[in-house]
């Protein structure tokens, strides 16, 4: 079935050619076809749109005014399609990241340098804040994917875990000496605790500590893992920290690893994002190189 758009674009054609059998050749249509496209476009608009003669077509009073708002038309049409064709292949557009600022320092940023310079024309939006606050921007279209702490219960989002993390404690050299050998978890919590606020990765923690029957009432809580790092060096408690993202602090000597007698489970980190939105192509790619982390990794 021939849509009127059809016609309209044999209409710009016959206008711009002057002549049916040139946009016939154009168009790769047949004189007859071209001709019988215009009639029914006359015919629905019930208006003569071209002069007919010897030496070819020109237009009527009303085709020209036709002719200057669908050529423009059909123009922004096809800057449209070749606007879709240039986000198929990367060569324009955008992509929006929900991360958490410590994921962001110690994992996100040698992805993306990878992804940026393999498509250096796609625009990065990085919005920053909790696993449940970019989860929330991620439900609302306000983030193409999330690059969070695991494990989350949703069944609206596709999860793929990227990294194994571990939880650990940590001390200064104040508590090195009392901490020399394996401690319980119980003896641990004894002492001045350091946490974040709130987080994912503490619920975490908090929830495997609670399923062996203990509760903890940090000193501290804070905001950032750097914080943690930076109260247990000067010696102000133990803190809960994630070990992969503490590694400059513990191979300086600044810090020492609480060895405990029974460890804390590993966990993920991963890239997060809807199960009922299709992945845009910059979106395809970026889980494809943080998914080649993992299988290098395991």
């Amino acid at each position: 079935m021939v849509s009127k758009l059809d016609f309209y674009k044999v209409f710009c054609t016959v206008g711009k050619c002057k002549s049916f059998s040139k946009a016939a050749r154009e168009l790769f249509m047949t004189q007859p076809a071209v001709s019988q496209s215009i009639m029914q476009l006359e015919k629905e608009l019930d208006t003569r749109l071209f002069n007919r003669t010897p030496k070819g077509v020109t237009f009527t009073v009303e085709g020209k005014i036709l002719f200057e708002y669908i050529h423009s038309a059909i123009n922004l049409i096809d800057v449209g399609e070749e606007k879709i064709l240039e986000f198929k292949n990367l060569t324009t557009g955008e992509l929006k990241i929900g991360v958490g600022d410590t994921i962001s320092r110690y994992f996100l940023l040698p992805y993306l340098e990878a992804f940026h310079s393999n498509y250096p024309n796609i625009k990065f939006k990085i919005v920053n804040g909790t696993t449940l606050e970019i989860c929330s921007l991620l439900k609302s279209g306000e983030v193409d994917v999330a690059v969070c702490n695991f494990p989350i219960d949703d069944p609206a989002l596709e999860l793929r875990p990227c990294l194994e993390v571990h939880d650990i404690f940590v001390c200064g050299e104040k508590y090195k000496g009392l901490l020399s050998e394996a401690v319980s978890i119980q003896k641990l919590v004894k002492l001045p605790l350091i946490f974040l606020d709130k987080s994912n990765s503490r619920n975490y923690v908090e929830d495997y500590l609670l399923s062996k029957g203990i509760q903890i009432s940090p000193e501290f809580e804070l905001g950032s893992h750097e914080l943690l790092l930076e109260f247990a060096k000067i010696n102000l408690g133990i803190a809960c920290v994630t070990k992969e993202f503490s590694l400059e602090y513990l191979n300086k000597g600044l810090l020492f690893e609480v060895q405990l007698t029974e460890e804390i489970p590993k966990r993920d980190i991963g890239v997060c994002f809807l199960k009922s939105v299709p992945l845009s192509p910059a979106s395809t790619k970026f889980v494809g190189i943080l998914e080649k982390n993992q299988s290098k990794g395991r």
